[in-house]
């Protein structure tokens, strides 16, 4: 049977810090070895018992919960952070994510919710409360749509002929090519050929150049 995982709880409300810890030990799925009422303590007790997670609020005394996660990630690989905060913004949640924390729920988050995220958080997973996850998602997708298509250089090329410049760019003579991509001799002489022509270059050198220049062969 696998045990508990072993939970840090980083909290400066000692009323629901203290609240938390007796639910968390009566359910017997996590063991509380510790707690913390500050950013410093929390990074202190982590790196002393090195629990499987931290239980961590952002606004904390002495040190906030975002640079204590920063620290105990940094120092503690072993350990994954779990923020349990009233803060809901966005600069909050990314901030925090940004930090290392593995896991971000609202401390309306019902016993279920929390031990569910403290095992999945335990186990390496990323995880999100109901209420943050679509608009991480909704974020993320914002983020992809507005990344510039990269539009794939030498677009007078067959994928064919991409490829052996590829192999060019590299340093790989006719023979090479031919050798890695299972091709005859001829063929590669004539898909050569038709890069030349259709880069405008008289010679294997200057096809080098252009296709270093826009980022092959490196």
């Amino acid at each position: 049977m696998t045990p508990p995982p072993r939970v840090l709880l980083a909290d400066d409300h000692p009323v629901y810090r203290n609240g938390l810890r007796m639910m968390l030990d009566s359910t017997g799925q996590a063991e509380v070895v510790e707690t913390a009422a500050d950013g410093e303590e929390a990074v202190a007790k982590a790196i002393e018992l090195r629990p499987q997670v931290v239980v961590m609020d952002l606004r904390m005394p002495r040190l906030d919960g975002v640079q204590a996660t920063e620290r105990i990630v940094a120092t503690c690989p072993q350990t994954h952070v779990l923020v349990l905060t009233m803060h809901e913004d966005d600069e909050s949640v990314f901030a925090a994510m940004l930090a290392g924390a593995r896991g971000y729920l609202l401390k309306g988050a019902d016993q279920t919710e929390i031990l569910r995220a403290i095992t999945a958080v335990a186990s390496g997973e990323v995880i999100f409360g109901p209420a943050l996850a679509g608009r991480v998602t909704r974020y993320f997708a914002r983020l992809a749509a507005a990344r510039p298509v990269r539009e794939e250089p030498f677009p007078q090329l067959t994928a064919r002929e991409r490829e052996i410049l590829e192999l060019i760019a590299a340093g790989l003579s006719n023979r090479m090519i031919a050798e890695r991509l299972s091709l005859s001799p001829k063929t590669v002489r004539n898909n050569v050929s038709n890069v030349f022509t259709k880069l405008q270059v008289a010679d294997r050198a200057q096809a080098i150049i252009q296709a270093r220049e826009a980022g092959l062969g490196q």
